[in-house]
């Protein structure tokens, strides 16, 4: 079979192109966007302008290897181009086709056993089998990923908590790791290595050799890692080295306690601060799940049982923006002769970097609209109602600087206000043209408002907010304004609600009636982990299109590496494939965010 690239449909072999989609099997557009050539999957580089476009993998070989011909495999899928260093490069001629491991070697199968608890942190396993014997594994290429040695050596200053939840991950990644003998793979510099946010990684698994490594050898890595950093260095840390090396601590429980020792040593003038939690976080392994709110939980690492915790206060630490990219995209559809959908957005942005920190301070608006009303009154509608918003909070901006207002979110009175403000403006229009039944113009409003990592969101009708995270997956965060949701809130069964022929009537939108009937619903949410906020029009979200596809189209855009303007364009197309009656739109907006520890530094 081949897997589309775009909606991930599994095709037979021979078509080629995605029976679902239309998108070609055969070849791909070139990523540099001033050539515009389309590029076979097969091929290492785009024979017009030479860009790179081949998909690179890593090949781990359980006995020494040297190449002796052009590719690995006798049906000339995985083209070699790179000697062991020590894992071999391959260029993967057909990326598309996905590898049936019938039979996996014994090396294979903490790959494929620790992968759901070690998602991320272990590469992915495209392939394996076996020549012989010489067992061979086909695994994601990580050499772009930074190693934590050249992090430390090339950092002015990291923090010592920092620090410690990087020692405390190897801790729990030993434990996982030592019932399979690959706690090696934790002792070799090279292999240890930090993702796009940070995460630590490792490049591949490394069996031991005939004597088991121990928590003294542990110490000696973190001894060199830390000789590589340009700082003062916590005292107490390098006492619990010299305790390893001397062999004073045997257990993974006595290691862990000291580290947290130390960890809370360092953060003691800080425990006032407010819980501001995210996935990887330099403090998570400190929290108390006793205290904490629900969204504040802690994340179980391995090994460690949440009663482990119970006697440990919190560490609290602030979140600050690192990183804010956005993208909106509008479309007709494929059954509509004009497109009433809009959508607006309006960002400032302030960087600041130096070589030990980046700041990002940021203030955004996003809206999107979807008309109605017939003829030209839908786009005319939702126009007007992202136009007023628009206006309104420029001036609000406007104020802040004038120092009229406190630097943060609008509060949920000010946010109503200038949503019925848009309303009176499209009701007064349709006053004046004495416009009745259909023939009177509305929208639907989803909106939000980012400051810093601050958000609100308010909406009325149908279009949608949705937010995606690692920790929790694609959640809805707006309830629509439509009968069959009514009666659900009411206390009918959501079959009973659903099967009413009224039940996807909205109940409110701005435009046709008056500042009586439109209450918008307006929530405040902080972004403590990195997150996609996505707004969707109903042509998107329809028949729970965005749910069912979230982890090959949403997903994604978490990644740094993806370009977010595609991202949305591909979830039009998706739409457009598998809706396609109504117009689509979107709003994408990927914030990063990070540990403020620069008190710590």
């Amino acid at each position: 079979m081949l897997v589309c690239p775009q909606c991930q449909f599994e095709n037979p072999e021979h078509h080629k192109f995605c029976q679902v989609c239309g998108t070609s099997l055969v070849d791909k557009p070139c990523p540099n966007p001033n050539c515009g050539k389309q590029v076979d999957w097969s091929a290492y580089q785009c024979a017009n302008c030479k860009t790179f476009t081949g998909t690179i993998r890593s090949v781990w070989m359980s006995q020494p290897f040297q190449p002796s011909a052009d590719y690995l495999d006798a049906e000339q899928r995985y083209q070699i181009l790179q000697s062991p260093t020590p894992l071999l490069q391959v260029l993967d001629r057909n990326p598309l086709k996905p590898a049936i491991i019938d039979t996996p070697p014994a090396s294979a199968l903490p790959y494929l056993e620790l992968e759901p608890y070690l998602n991320q942190i272990l590469p992915l396993l495209f392939n394996a089998w076996q020549d012989g014997a010489q067992d061979i594994l086909v695994l994601e290429e990580r050499s772009h990923y930074t190693m934590l040695s050249n992090f430390f050596k090339t950092s002015r200053s990291v923090p010592t908590l920092q620090i410690l939840h990087w020692f405390y991950e190897m801790l729990d990644l030993w434990e996982a790791l030592e019932p399979y003998y690959l706690c090696q793979s934790l002792l070799e510099p090279y292999n240890l290595r930090l993702d796009e946010d940070q995460l630590l990684c490792l490049e591949h698994l490394i069996p031991e050799s005939v004597t088991a490594p121990t928590l003294k050898h542990l110490g000696t890595l973190w001894q060199t890692l830390l000789s590589q950093l340009r700082q003062t260095q916590s005292a107490s840390l390098h006492e619990l080295i010299a305790d390893l090396q001397t062999e004073s601590i045997l257990t993974l429980d006595h290691l862990r306690s000291r580290l947290k020792a130390i960890a809370h040593n360092t953060q003691a003038d800080f425990t006032d601060s407010e819980i501001m939690s995210d996935p990887h976080s330099p403090v998570d392994f400190l929290q108390d799940s006793s205290t904490a709110e629900p969204s504040e939980m802690p994340v179980t690492l391995i090994g460690e049982s949440s009663a482990d915790q119970d006697d440990m206060p919190t560490i609290v630490l602030p979140m600050q923006l690192f990183s804010l990219e956005d993208a909106g995209r509008t479309d007709i559809g494929r059954q509509r002769d004009h497109n009433e959908d809009c959508f607006g957005i309006d960002t400032q942005i302030d960087k600041v970097q130096t070589p030990v920190s980046r700041i990002v301070q940021a203030r955004g608006l996003y809206i999107l609209c979807d008309g109605m009303g017939g003829h030209a009154s839908g786009e005319v509608a939702s126009q007007m109602a992202v136009d007023a918003l628009r206006t309104f909070f420029r001036q609000y901006w406007r104020d802040i600087d004038q120092g009229k207002h406190p630097a943060q979110l609008p509060s949920a009175e000010v946010i109503r206000n200038a949503i019925q403000q848009a309303n009176k403006a499209i009701y007064t229009v349709n006053q004046e043209g004495l416009r009745s039944g259909s023939g009177r113009m509305g929208t639907t409003l989803v909106m939000l408002l980012l400051h810093d990592t601050e958000v609100a969101v308010a909406h009325v009708g149908d279009s949608r907010l949705y937010r995606y995270t690692r920790k929790l997956g694609l959640e809805q965060i707006t309830l629509d304004h439509e009968v069959g949701q009514r009666e659900i809130l009411r206390g009918v069964d959501p079959e009973i609600a659903y099967g009413r022929p009224d039940a996807y009537q909205l109940t409110q939108a701005l435009g046709p009636r008056d500042e009586y009937f439109v209450n918008p619903d307006v929530q405040f949410f902080e972004i403590n982990e990195d997150a996609v906020l996505l707004l969707a029009s109903d042509g998107l979200t329809d028949n729970s299109l965005l749910e069912a596809y979230s982890q090959s189209h949403i997903e994604p855009m978490l990644s740094s590496q993806s370009n977010l303007d595609q991202s949305v364009s591909r979830l039009i197309d998706l739409a457009n494939q598998h809706n396609g009656h109504d117009n689509v739109s979107a709003i994408a907006i990927r914030a990063k965010v990070r540990p403020n520890l620069d008190p710590l530094r």
